[in-house]
């Protein structure tokens, strides 16, 4: 399987496919991890079997722009909390991000691409780190949901337009 992104070339600073350079583009630059905290407050005790835990997961995306044209970073922010009777279990916070370069897209769809389509990207990846972890900390993996970001998006914006006064 070849990577597609990986052979687009890049002339002038802007991305081409190698077949019209006016046909929009992204490329994956790079991703990382750029903080990850995994907290397993009450082990060994909270290890032992008990009632089914809560997990509360809350997600957070944003983007800003770098100082080289067309690039954006992407922060994927994972928070999960595993309680069981009243008492933590374990705690894990991940901002996973990325590098995207953008070329031939209309002002009017970066803000979608951003928020929906790059932390698709990343998600797999993020979901994989913290299934990890969780399992080395002596839990069960946490298997997150696949996310529908296009959805969530889409949700927000609904929102945010109906907190607008008229």
């Amino acid at each position: 399987m070849t990577d597609e992104t990986a052979q687009m070339p890049v002339e002038n600073g802007a991305l081409t496919n190698g077949s019209d350079a006016t046909s929009p583009a992204i490329r994956v630059l790079a991703q990382y991890v750029k903080d990850f905290s995994f907290e397993n407050p009450h082990a060994p005790n909270s290890l032992r079997e008990g009632s089914q835990p809560k997990i509360d997961l809350q997600l957070d995306v944003s983007a800003r722009a770098m100082e080289e044209a067309g690039v954006f970073e992407v922060d994927l922010k994972i928070n999960a909390r595993s309680e069981r009777d009243g008492q933590s279990q374990f705690i894990i916070e991940l901002v996973y991000s990325g590098l995207f370069q953008f070329a031939n897209i209309p002002a009017d769809a970066f803000e979608p691409l951003l928020l929906a389509e790059c932390p698709k990207l990343l998600f797999p990846f993020a979901r994989h780190l913290i299934a990890n972890t969780s399992q080395a900390g002596g839990y069960p993996p946490l298997m997150l949901d696949p996310m529908d970001f296009g959805a969530l998006y889409a949700s927000q914006k609904l929102e945010s337009a109906n907190a607008q006064p008229a």
